[in-house]
């Protein structure tokens, strides 16, 4: 209960601030020119105050598995401040990173007052993880799995099934009292389960999959670039936010920055281009890459609706059912997390297109490989024996 107020109070305050910024910069377009600028500020505040927490969500996956030095707090403020500022300037990114890490850092602190042991620690961080994600986009039951689910491939930690449901719960309560109010979206039609429709549905999922599997290779292939080509770490950010400020002058539209829920929201109204994903997928790797904050997962919803939608014009299924397949579908395969993708998708979309649902998800998670966007994931149970010498190895180790 604790653990749940404190992130669902920490998400509320975050969406609040988050969409006054997203109509501030909307009605004040002029204000990416000086993403560069931002970047910058950014990179020094993490170059030289916050080297000890700049792994981010990754750092919350390390102490799971091998809990050392308390989470310092810092990381809360310094994340919370550096999507804020990445979102107010026009860069491409998430919500989910910032309250994962939010959550992490304050359930945290209560390890020592408790005299925690490591066991009971990875617990706590399990269950802070749930309420940061079930709090951000209103699905509790989504957020406990993938608390249980993210930090270790293909297993679950069953003796903290319930804090990570208990908190989840309770972070997605207070975020409702606080009066926050998440998206909703709708799915019209959903056909009846035969043949044909499953075979298409794999088919999406075979597409998704692979999606998931290019963002996770290219959005840490572009960091490595960034970091050998660029050895001052402040100025990566400068160069991402020159790139992305460009071309949102160039193109003349904003539909491409920012988390994109207007986009995500049009592609279950009607079928959207083709190019509408591979632009997202460009500027979300482009602005994360080179050190801006936020998270992959809304940018990824964005890019696996998007691709759902588009592929309506060549796979005969409702175009809404499409888009939120790839909803989840995409996320599934980029983070190795099946089992909350499918709640998540039945949370959002309603139980009537779960089967398709996880059927998308379930592929996707195949076809992704072991790929992830978080590198510190370790493989608990591989994919298929050609991964099975490498269980203990980590992502960033493949």
């Amino acid at each position: 209960m604790i653990i749940g107020g404190l992130a669902g109070t920490a998400s509320a305050g975050f969406l609040e601030s988050l969409e006054w910024a997203t109509q501030f910069r909307e009605s004040h377009i002029w204000l990416i020119a000086f993403l560069p600028v931002a970047g910058f500020l950014i990179g020094l505040l993490y170059h030289y105050y916050g080297k000890d927490v700049e792994a981010g969500n990754n750092l919350l996956i390390d102490s799971i598995d091998d809990p050392k030095e308390i989470i310092p707090l810092k990381m809360a403020p310094f994340v919370y401040l550096g999507t804020m500022i990445t979102h107010f300037f026009g860069g491409s990114a998430g919500r989910e990173g910032t309250a994962l890490q939010m959550a992490g850092a304050i359930a945290d602190q209560f390890s020592k007052p408790f005299q925690l042991d490591k066991n009971e620690r990875k617990i706590l961080l399990i269950a802070a993880i749930a309420a940061g994600f079930g709090s951000i986009f209103g699905t509790p039951l989504a957020g406990a799995v993938f608390g249980l689910e993210v930090f270790l491939i293909g297993r679950i930690r069953y003796n903290a099934i319930f804090p990570a449901f208990a908190s989840a719960i309770f972070a997605d309560l207070v975020t409702s009292l606080w009066k926050v109010k998440h998206t909703h979206y709708s799915i019209d039609f959903v056909p009846k389960i035969e043949f044909l429709p499953v075979l298409y549905s794999i088919l999406a999922g075979i597409a998704f999959g692979i999606c998931a599997a290019g963002f996770s290779r290219s959005i840490h292939w572009t960091g490595s670039v960034f970091k050998s080509k660029i050895k001052y770490p402040p100025f990566r950010p400068v160069v991402g936010g020159i790139i992305v400020a460009l071309a949102v002058f160039a193109m003349g539209t904003t539909r491409y920055i920012g988390l994109g829920i207007p986009v995500i929201v049009e592609s279950f109204e009607k079928p959207l281009p083709l190019y509408d994903f591979a632009l997202k997928m460009i500027f979300t790797i482009i602005t994360l890459s080179a050190g801006f904050k936020g998270g992959e997962v809304t940018p990824l919803f964005f890019i696996g609706a998007t691709l759902g939608s588009a592929l309506s014009f060549f796979i005969p299924l409702p175009f809404g059912l499409l888009a939120g397949m790839g909803f989840v579908a995409v996320f599934a395969g980029a983070t190795n997390t099946p089992l909350a993708c499918m709640l998540m998708g039945i949370e959002l979309f309603g139980a009537e297109s779960g089967v398709y649902i996880a059927i998308a998800c379930v592929v996707s998670y195949l076809l992704s490989g072991h790929t992830s966007i978080y590198t510190k994931q370790k493989i608990g149970e591989a994919k298929n024996r050609r991964f099975e010498s490498d269980r203990d190895s980590s992502i960033s180790d493949l």
